[in-house]
């Protein structure tokens, strides 16, 4: 900002035409003005100014101030004037500025502003002595960003065990924990930034479910139809969970004015993860969370504590944020992804805590869907911790085995605890997915109440949970964990309910292949429920390369149909995994239907998105 100070004997003006297409508006009063024994303050707002508006009064104000003192001054007139800078701040901005700037002020001077966005003439006397006239170059002290005070924030870290015993995180015999271990190396000492390329990448492109898109900014992917089959199963199994916890979903949209009050404070925070657009004259953000819909509603709604607790929930297609290009990897870190948001409004901790717990629960289950292996994390303000010891001991005690612990000295964030589910990769980094927050700060800031017992309004506290975290991720993790398997000479598969094809019906010849249709059209018919994804692979090769195909594409149950199974109808498949083998000597239709009922029942349902018939299918990938 650029400040130009004249003692002046008196200044006086008069408003003549609008300088901007929406100039502040005035009264007749306004249009003309004067002001006595004054220190006037001519002002151009710059663009600077915008990353930290209030920082930017703030630090004008006292500039403003320490002269006026010096000169003994009561009076201030505060004059806009563009001419002192080529690099102007928007005029919304600079108009809140100079009314922050003003209310500021008259606390203490008597205080009046020209009005700001017209051409003005004007009359001034100044007094000639050398404090007289002063010019300044105000830079706003910027409030430091989330990321910025996340990397000044000293943690300890440290083990606790399900017995309840908290000990130094160097001290742990992580022996039977060696992914712990990784755990807390990675959290305590690694680095974001991918240096090898996961084993994911290369598994999501042979086996047609995800890939890059060229045409697109990095970080954003194309999904073939098996992948998007996968990613709509999980999508549709988390919404059931959030459902059950008693979320009420929502749709929000997916961009926000960046000058809105009570969400530019927030997006200040994380200035490097914002994507923006314009239209009109305005620019907006693009979300990097359901957070600001979930909360414009919340501040909204009419809520007692009756209503208490209160979960809004929304599956958001999509969520932007512009990691660096560094840390993308495959999709494990995304620029556009999906995320199941649900935000818990409690009237107190006890209550807090309570809901804490049930989705710390739920998130176990997913977790257990998904049939991935897992690492804790529980992160804690001291005092926080220091308050609530019994409470941890009760998660650890949950999941029966030690969780990494990070205790902060200060709340540097808008919670006071969280809790993450992290799964180790192929490279040996950590990504959380299930995760949960208690904000002790946001209904305050976005003016969410609710009326308590005696009538008086209060300030919920806010739980944020992704059940899942991202959806994207989650692919990921299973991707990786299976190519862990696979290093290990294991056969990898996606979980049964998850598999795009379940079953594949392999023809020993042509003359087969309407006896595998009949078989398939049985199976996927037999109701209860549950849709078995079936396909036939009926092209001229030969059963040994199809079956050999098959295992490429992690085919869970392989059928291969000759002269015997045709008559007998009775059949004898290759199970990719000795858990989905029911110990039979032969299996009927209906056997293999029980065994994929008794193993999918509860999970989403969907049919096949692709052709029955292998040779009926486009490739996606090369």
């Amino acid at each position: 900002m650029k400040l130009l100070l004249i003692h002046s004997d008196f200044i006086e003006y008069e408003v003549k035409s609008r300088a901007i297409k929406n100039p502040e508006e005035i009264d007749e009063e306004k249009k003309k003005g004067r002001l006595d024994e004054a220190l006037v303050a001519f002002i151009a707002v710059e663009k600077k100014d915008e990353k930290d508006p209030e920082g930017a009064a703030e630090s004008s104000c006292k500039e403003i101030e320490k002269v006026a003192n010096e000169l003994k001054v009561k009076n201030i007139m505060l004059y806009p004037y563009a001419h002192l800078s080529p690099d102007l701040a928007r005029p919304k901005i600079a108009m809140e500025i100079l009314r922050s700037i003003e209310e500021k002020l008259k606390a203490s001077f008597n205080v009046k502003r020209s009005p700001f966005g017209w051409y003005k003439a004007f009359r001034i006397s100044c007094k000639g002595h050398p404090l007289s006239e002063l010019s300044r170059d105000v830079s706003p002290k910027r409030e430091k960003t989330a990321v910025e005070k996340e990397k000044e924030v000293i943690s300890h870290w440290y083990i606790l065990t399900p017995e309840g015993e908290l000990m130094d995180a160097d001290d742990f015999d992580y022996s039977n924990y060696p992914e712990l271990k990784i755990l807390y190396d990675y959290e305590s000492k690694g680095s974001r930034r991918a240096t090898k390329e996961p084993a994911h990448i290369k598994i999501m492109r042979r086996l047609e479910l995800v890939d890059y898109e060229e045409s697109s900014d990095s970080g954003n992917f194309r999904w073939y139809p098996k992948g998007r089959l996968v990613k709509g199963l999980l999508e549709r199994y988390v919404t059931e969970i959030c459902k059950e916890l008693g979320g009420m979903q929502v749709e929000t949209p997916i961009m926000y004015d960046i000058e809105h009050p009570a969400l530019s404070e927030y997006v200040k925070k994380f200035p490097a993860r914002q994507y923006i657009v314009k239209s009109d004259e305005k620019e907006f953000f693009l979300r990097f969370a359901a957070c600001f819909g979930q909360y414009m509603i919340a501040k909204d709604m009419i809520i007692s504590y009756k209503n208490l607790p209160l979960r809004l929930y929304e599956l958001t297609h999509y969520s932007f944020r512009r990691e660096q290009s560094g840390e993308l990897s495959g999709l494990r870190r995304l620029r556009a992804f999906t995320m199941p948001d649900m935000h818990t409004l409690c009237a107190d901790m006890e209550q807090a805590k309570a809901e804490f717990k049930r989705q710390f629960e739920a998130s176990t289950r997913w977790m257990k869907a998904l049939g991935l292996d897992y690492e804790v994390a529980i992160r804690f303000v001291r005092d926080f911790y220091e308050e609530n010891k019994e409470f941890a001991k009760e998660l650890v005690r949950l999941v029966g085995r030690p969780a990494l612990v990070e205790i902060w000295d200060e709340r540097y964030f808008y919670f006071v605890m969280k809790f993450e589910f992290n799964v180790i990769d192929t490279t040996n980094k950590a990504s959380a997915l299930s995760t949960v927050q208690i904000d002790v700060e946001n209904a305050k800031r976005f003016g969410i109440k609710y009326v308590d017992k005696e009538g008086e309004e209060k300030y919920p506290y806010i739980l944020h949970a992704s059940i899942s975290g991202s959806i994207d991720r989650c692919l990921y993790a299973l991707l990786e964990r299976e190519a862990m398997k696979m290093n290990k000479g294991e056969k990898p598969m996606l979980p049964l309910w998850l598999s795009p094809t379940q079953v594949r019906f392999i023809p020993v010849g042509q003359e087969f292949v309407e006896d595998c249709r009949k078989f398939a059209e049985e199976l996927e018919n037999m109701g209860d429920g549950i849709k078995v994804r079936v396909d036939i692979d009926d092209r001229e090769e030969s059963v040994a390369k199809k079956i050999r195909e098959a295992e490429r594409e992690w085919i869970p149950i392989i059928i291969v149909v000759g002269e015997k199974e045709k008559e007998s109808e009775k059949f004898k498949p290759r199970f990719r995994k000795a858990e989905l083998d029911d110990g039979r000597e032969e299996y009927t239709l209906e056997d293999i239907f029980e065994l994929i009922k008794k193993r999918t029942k509860g999970y989403p349902q969907d049919r096949l998105p692709l052709p029955l018939l292998l040779s009926q299918r486009a490739k996606f990938a090369g």
